[in-house]
């Protein structure tokens, strides 16, 4: 089996337990490209070292769709379908029979267009056919010791540009420049909306709550990476924003 990898709690979790059953048959897959952040591919890499799975990084193509950059709303189904084309190119040469992805239970609950790519592509997401949702798989992952059993959800940086804004590598890489410099504050959840040359940068409620001894400091971090205005706010998970908005519980393709 291959497994559609990116370091978070749900795919590692899925690369765990087939390598727990395969051993050495059960392979991580990560696709890599300029919405990846470099910090996450790092993180992907030990989290794939502990395991003791097999990681295989593959380049993916998206960037080049122009349907892709387009950002129209439907982004991560061009997203998806080109990791598949590529984790399905490797694996039939690889003579491996089966993709799969760490789709939980919880995902049904929202329309995700990357969903759509996976199952056109026949992927299987063996954690959501037997109902694991985020809670369990948290527990699971702090069961077996995983390194990300309390990781904080991550989405690719092309979720932070506005829906029809072209995506384009410098955009991508002014958005990694800027959540970079406050991590490296210790600021843990951060997510650097790109509003041309205003950032809006959204803060989990700890990290809010330490902003105001760091506040020069985060400023400059962000105007840093390219931007000339930054204004500050709390993140508000696709959970908590549904609810705000009346809507039923659930979380969107990208956050």
């Amino acid at each position: 089996m291959a497994v559609a990898f990116s370091g978070g709690v749900d795919s590692s979790v899925l690369a765990h337990a087939a390598h727990r059953v395969l051993g050495g048959a059960a392979v991580a897959v990560l696709a890599d490209s300029a919405s990846l952040p470099r910090r996450e591919l790092e993180d992907a890499r030990r989290i794939a070292a502990q395991i003791g799975i097999r990681l295989v990084e593959l380049a993916t193509d998206e960037q080049d769709d122009p349907d892709y950059q387009a950002n129209r709303g439907d982004r991560c189904y061009f997203c998806k379908a080109a990791l598949f084309r590529a984790l399905d190119a490797w694996r039939r040469v690889e003579g491996i029979p089966w993709a799969a992805l760490g789709e939980i239970a919880d995902d049904a609950l929202d329309d995700r267009p990357g969903r759509r790519a996976a199952r056109e592509a026949g992927v299987v997401a063996p954690l959501a056919e037997v109902g694991f949702t985020k809670i369990e798989v948290r527990a699971y992952a702090r069961v077996h010791g995983l390194a990300v059993a309390d990781k904080p959800a991550m989405a690719c940086l092309a979720s932070r540009i506005p829906v029809g804004t072209r995506v384009t590598p410098s955009l991508l890489a002014e958005v990694e420049r800027a959540e970079e410099g406050l991590r490296d504050l210790g600021l843990r959840v951060v997510r650097v909306r790109h509003r041309g040359r205003a950032a809006a940068v959204e803060l989990g409620a700890e990290d809010l709550a330490q902003l105001e001894g760091l506040r020069s400091a985060a400023e400059r971090a962000v105007r840093a990476a390219g931007f000339e205005e930054v204004s500050f706010g709390r993140y508000r998970s696709p959970a908590e924003r549904a609810v705000g908005a009346g809507e039923p519980r659930g979380r969107p393709a990208s956050s």
